[in-house]
C-alpha cells in the first residue's frame, strides 16, 4: 500500500474523510472502499485524516491520521453525541476538501464542519430503503432516517460520487440531487492483493476444498437483498443434471440459520458449505479456487465490489441484472448476466455455463479487464479530482 508514489498532477492537499468502521475489523464493502481510497491517497502525497467509529487508537506505520470519534458498542444517541463532541475537540486547521461516506455519522457534524471547504458525499446506497427491507423497522424510524438524516445531510453537500449510474438515478430521483452534482466513478480493487497467484487446484488444496467438483463461490452478507435463498433454490433445480456442483458461501448475517435450514430442506447438505466469516487473506484464494463466482442480488446493489475482486483473481462472474452490477459486465461478458433476478433465470444461466453452452472469459481476460478498468491507482485519481474540484 505504501509502494510507489502516484503522480496526481497537482500539489499535496489536505483531505478530511468521515468514514464508518475500520477495515478489516469491520469487513464490509463500504469499509473496504474507504480503507483503500484513503490509503491510496495518503501513500502518495496527500495529508489524509480519517475519522470514524471504532477506529484503532494506535496503528503502526500508517500513512494517514486516524481519529476515533466514538465506540461502535455505545447506544446510538450516545454515539452521535460522542461523534460531535470528539470531532470538535480534535480540530486543528482547515482541510482543502471534506469527504463524507455515511449520512448517520455525518449528520451530527453538519453545522460544525469548516466553512468554505467543498463537501463531497460518496453515496453508497439509500440507507433508509435498505433498513426498511432488511428489518421490521418502525415507520417513524424510517421517516427520520429518510427525511431528517439523509435528506438534510445531502442538502448540505456540494457534490456527490456514486459507484454506478444505477445509484446515480436513485440519488437523483429519490433525493432530488441534480445530475450536475453527481459524478459516476466505479469502485476499485487492490490488484496486488486480488491476483492470479495460484492455480485453481493449488487454491483448493490450500483451502481444503474438494478437487473433483464444479465449484461456485459467493461472498455476501446473509440478508434478504443479496439473494442467497434464490441461489440455493437454483442449485436444487440444476442438481439432478449437475450432481457434482458445490457452492461455498462466505459471509455472516441475520439470515444464516434460516438459509442453512433451507439448504437442508432442499437436500443440498452435500452441495453447500457455509464458511461464515472468511478472513481477508483467504478471500483471493477462494476466488481462485472457484470455477465461477455468483452474485444473485435482488435489490440495492450499487456496484458489486465482489465482481471485480473475483475478476482480478481470474474467475468469471455470473450476476443478476440488479443495480450497478450489469454496468461492470455488460462490456466484458454480457452473457453472464441473468435475464432477471428470479430463481428460474439464475438456474437457467448457471446450467448453461456449467454445461459449457455459454463461452466464459479466460483467467487472463478476467485479470486484464480488471487491471485496465478498476485498478485503485486510477480510481483514486478520479475521486481526488472530484474532491478538489
Amino acid at each position: 500500500m505504501e509502494g510507489k508514489k502516484e503522480n496526481f498532477g497537482s500539489a499535496s492537499a489536505s483531505i478530511l474523510t468521515l468514514g464508518l468502521g475500520w477495515f478489516p475489523k469491520s469487513p464490509g464493502g463500504l469499509e473496504r472502499y474507504i480503507y483503500e481510497l484513503t490509503h491510496k491517497l495518503a501513500a502518495n502525497q496527500d495529508q489524509v485524516e480519517l475519522c470514524g467509529v471504532g477506529l484503532p487508537e494506535t496503528e503502526e506505520n500508517l500513512p494517514l491520521k486516524l481519529t476515533n470519534l466514538a465506540s461502535p458498542n455505545s447506544a446510538i444517541w450516545q454515539r452521535l453525541w460522542s461523534i460531535r463532541s470528539n470531532f470538535q475537540k480534535t480540530r486543528t486547521g482547515k482541510p482543502d476538501a471534506i469527504n463524507l461516506h455515511f449520512a448517520l455519522y455525518s449528520f451530527p457534524l453538519l453545522d460544525i464542519l469548516p466553512k468554505g471547504v467543498p463537501i463531497t458525499f460518496n453515496f453508497h446506497g439509500p440507507w433508509s430503503s435498505e433498513s426498511k427491507q432488511e428489518v421490521e423497522d418502525k415507520k417513524l424510524s424510517i421517516f427520520l432516517k429518510r427525511w431528517l438524516i439523509e435528506q438534510t445531510t445531502y442538502n448540505r453537500c456540494d457534490r456527490f460520487i456514486v459507484l454506478s449510474k444505477a445509484f446515480g438515478n436513485i440519488l437523483h430521483q429519490q433525493y432530488q440531487i441534480p445530475w450536475n452534482k453527481i459524478h459516476v466513478i466505479p469502485g476499485g480493487v487492490d490488484i496486488n492483493h486480488f491476483q492470479t497467484s495460484f492455480s485453481p487446484e493449488d487454491a483448493r488444496t490450500k483451502l481444503g476444498w474438494p478437487s473433483n467438483r464444479r465449484i461456485l463461490f459467493t461472498s455476501r452478507r446473509l440478508v434478504h437483498r443479496t439473494g442467497i435463498d434464490k441461489l440455493l433454490e437454483a442449485l436444487a433445480i440444476i442438481k439432478p443434471r449437475i450432481p457434482e456442483i458445490w457452492l461455498a458461501i462466505a459471509g455472516r448475517g441475520h439470515l444464516q440459520a434460516t438459509l442453512q435450514q433451507q439448504a437442508k430442506e432442499l437436500g443440498l447438505e452435500d452441495n453447500v458449505k457455509f464458511l461464515g466469516f472468511l478472513p481477508d487473506e483467504q478471500l483471493p484464494l477462494a476466488y481462485q479456487a472457484a470455477d465461477l463466482t455468483v452474485m444473485p442480488s435482488q435489490s440495492f446493489e450499487g456496484f458489486g465490489l465482489a465482481i471485480i475482486e473475483s475478476l482480478a483473481c481470474g474467475t468469471p462472474v455470473l450476476c443478476t441484472p440488479v443495480g450497478g452490477m450489469p454496468e461492470i459486465l455488460q462490456g466484458f461478458s454480457p452473457d453472464l448476466i441473468t435475464d432477471s433476478p428470479s430463481t428460474s433465470d439464475i438456474a437457467d444461466k448457471l446450467e448453461q455455463v456449467l454445461l459449457e453452452k455459454i463461452a466464459i472469459p479466460s483467467r487472463e481476460e478476467c485479470r486484464q479487464y480488471t487491471t485496465k478498468n478498476y485498478d485503485w491507482a486510477n480510481i483514486a485519481q478520479q475521486v481526488r479530482q472530484v474532491l478538489l474540484a
